[in-house]
């Protein structure tokens, strides 16, 4: 396929920028179609950004003949039926993160599409940003020697909307898997286990502070890499300021930066770095070209379902869900 033909499920706030226009603009893509539950906002959406087809039922979309892959831009409660239905016809998929509500659903939505021969892909798309190509290669050349430990420090205050108890589906577990942990600290604990291997081993402790919502509000929990180097997180969503910084510690050295925002990546070893590599304007580009070249056959994408499969698998051992 010289283009790939997309289907998208969901037409909400990350398929405005962030992804939907990436999935028409890079070379060799093509969206073809798009589905809401409500024909106004979905036929709005379409019209904004030159999409040919309209639906809002879900089976037609996924059955058009015109679409070859599918990507589901919903939250993760649906994404198992979802998928599920989009293996069953025969077509490729890439599901929003985290993949499921747990490892339980998303090992039957990997088996589905093994078993039919079809790629299932996830949109840890921070595997293919270039400011985390850039820590990997530090990493690979050895910059910091032996990786000893890491460390995660997320923290943001509570929002409008959760301090007025409003609904927010980021917020509720039977939504979410979680709360803002299951939707945030998925990105970053994917991106480890990218840059650093398998987590083999992880404990955590969770509480609702505020009691603002039903979902936990801090989390706190530890690691180890199958490599040997020890890891740490602290996330609070009721704290006094916003903080995102990760540093790994080597024997050489040490490698700084942060998972969401674009604070420069930094060098800290035989020579002092410090790198400013912004994000594209729909910053799941480089994660569209991916898939494309993987599904084309010409490349290997990092941000297959067999690695979001380890990162819920963590999450489910740290919130203890089952």
């Amino acid at each position: 396929m010289k283009v790939i033909r997309w289907g998208m499920i969901g037409c909400g706030s990350v398929a405005e920028r962030k992804s939907g226009p990436a999935f028409y603009k890079v070379p060799g893509s093509a969206l073809v179609a798009v589905m809401g539950r409500r024909l106004e906002a979905v036929s709005d959406y379409a019209a904004r950004h030159g999409i040919a087809r309209v639906y809002t039922d879900v089976d037609a979309l996924i059955n058009d003949p015109q679409v070859d892959a599918v990507y589901i831009a919903t939250p993760p409660d649906s994404h198992q039926a979802y998928a599920l239905k989009v293996a069953a016809a025969g077509k490729h998929c890439c599901a929003e993160k985290p993949m499921s509500l747990n490892a339980g659903q998303s090992r039957e939505m990997h088996k589905a599409f093994a078993d039919a021969g079809l790629h299932l892909f996830v949109s840890y798309y921070r595997r293919s940003l270039p400011r985390f190509q850039q820590v990997r290669q530090w990493l690979a050349d050895g910059r910091i020697g032996e990786v000893r430990h890491m460390s995660w420090t997320l923290t943001k205050q509570a929002s409008p909307v959760d301090l007025s108890g409003s609904n927010n589906w980021r917020t509720d577990p039977t939504i979410a898997g979680g709360g803002y942990f299951a939707d945030l600290a998925s990105h970053g604990l994917d991106l480890f286990q990218y840059l650093l291997g398998d987590i083999v081993e992880v404990a955590g402790l969770t509480a609702r502070q505020a009691g603002l919502y039903a979902a936990e509000d801090a989390v706190s929990a530890t690691w180890r890499f199958a490599g040997g180097a020890l890891g740490m997180g602290c996330w609070n969503f009721v704290a006094d300021r916003r903080e995102d910084r990760v540093e790994i510690i080597g024997s050489l050295g040490r490698i700084g930066f942060s998972v969401f925002d674009e604070h420069p990546v930094q060098l800290h070893a035989d020579e002092h770095l410090s790198l400013t590599i912004g994000n594209h304007e729909h910053i799941q580009w480089h994660h569209v070209l991916g898939m494309n070249a993987h599904i084309r056959g010409e490349a290997q994408h990092p941000a297959v379902a067999e690695q979001a499969l380890k990162t819920d698998w963590v999450m489910d051992q740290i919130l203890n869900r089952r």
